[in-house]
């Protein structure tokens, strides 16, 4: 079986110094459920 897919939309405005700790953050989570 394959490992399920995880779609993750997070709007931003005028939040770019912001942006690439919030993709870092989510691509670093652990929590496996």
């Amino acid at each position: 079986m394959s490992e399920p897919r995880v779609y993750i939309m997070t709007p931003v405005y005028n939040g770019e110094a912001y942006l690439r700790e919030c993709i870092e953050s989510v691509l670093a989570q652990t929590y496996s459920n």
